[in-house]
């Protein structure tokens, strides 16, 4: 299985303080050695910001950075990022609204890419649930 990761589920899978981490971690044990996350800008830049900005993690940029890297880095899972080449004509019609656009915009990116958007939002047409 290819899965992007949404930047809830990179936060949840990165930082071991997140509330759901526990689930996205079991969920990561259960998969094949050969299965793969693909991460890109949006996610990357999201799971930076996520951990900075939220009052219950105020992680420093650089040590957000590290954190991100050292995952990537390890021997447990394929990550591979992929150049986010959409603009907004390849927006699903499914999105309506403002907040939605995120994800619609990873949904589409995913697929272009051979893979589902994994996520811990269950409102999210088309994607991966992870449970």
């Amino acid at each position: 299985m290819t899965c992007l990761l949404d930047v809830n589920a990179l936060v949840a899978l990165g930082f071991q303080g997140h509330e759901l981490h526990g689930r996205v971690a079991q969920w990561t044990r259960g998969l094949d050695e050969e299965d793969e996350f693909l991460l890109c800008a949006i996610t990357e830049l999201g799971f930076v910001r996520v951990l900075n900005q939220a009052p219950q993690y105020q992680v420093a940029i650089d040590d957000a950075r590290d954190l991100i890297a050292r995952l990537k880095a390890g021997r447990k899972r394929i990550f591979r990022f992929i150049a986010d080449d959409h603009g907004v004509a390849q927006l699903p019609r499914w999105v309506k609204k403002g907040r939605q656009t995120t994800d619609g915009h990873l949904a589409q990116l995913a697929r272009a890419n051979g893979a589902r958007l994994a996520t811990l939002d269950g409102g999210i047409p088309g994607a991966f649930l992870i449970p």
